[in-house]
């Protein structure tokens, strides 16, 4: 039997995960194919390391290179990037700098909740909920548009699927590159963007316990 798990390491940090994973399981020979690490210990566990960004990792392996180190450099977040996240009471867009925080918004709207009224009232109650929302929407696309404005960049998102989407249609925001992974965050606040930027830029290990 075997235990599957999904783990985000930071980049510093891959090199000891990496020895730990060894140290627990026996030497592991490391590999790389279909722009991923993989690793195989001698009890048979093992990992898969994709880099941040949806980007490809393609070496190098060969004998006496440190294919670690090298995998630590081409996960390095780029020079210019950003995050937008999104809920119905409120947004976060920030751009950073590699790993430094350049600049950034965090915004909340209030949007009343679902009603068990009927009728007309029901009606009423849904038209102003959507209007909430539209304006919250509007708020968070001028400020990523101000943000997030200059050169293409990547840009990783989370929070509601339908309101990000509704934010990114804004034709000022044609030149942003949505790239994974996909972050799943409550309303934002300044921790939750703090800790979607640290999960943004780290690697996502499949690991196989044996």
């Amino acid at each position: 039997m075997t235990d599957a798990v999904v783990v985000s390491v930071a980049p510093d940090r891959l090199r000891r995960w990496v020895d730990n994973f060894g140290e627990r399981h026996g030497a592991t020979r490391l590999d790389v194919a279909d722009g991923a690490l993989h690793g195989t210990a001698a009890d048979g566990s093992r990992f898969t390391a994709h880099l941040p960004f949806a980007l490809r990792y393609d070496g190098p392996v060969e004998e006496g290179t440190d294919t670690v180190g090298a995998m630590v450099d081409a996960a390095r977040p780029p020079q210019r990037w950003g995050v937008l996240l999104v809920r119905k009471g409120g947004f976060a867009v920030a751009r950073l700098a590699g790993p430094t925080l350049a600049e950034h918004k965090i915004g909340q709207r209030h949007v009343q909740g679902r009603t068990k009224a009927g009728g007309q009232s029901q009606q009423r109650f849904a038209r102003r909920r959507d209007n909430q929302a539209r304006a919250a929407y509007e708020a968070a696309a001028d400020h990523a548009a101000r943000i997030l404005a200059g050169p293409p960049l990547l840009v990783v998102t989370g929070g509601d699927h339908a309101a990000v989407d509704d934010v990114l249609a804004d034709p000022r925001l044609r030149h942003v590159t949505v790239t994974a992974p996909w972050l799943a965050v409550p309303d934002p606040r300044r921790k939750v963007l703090d800790a979607a930027v640290t999960e943004a830029a780290s690697l996502r290990v499949d690991v196989v316990n044996a």
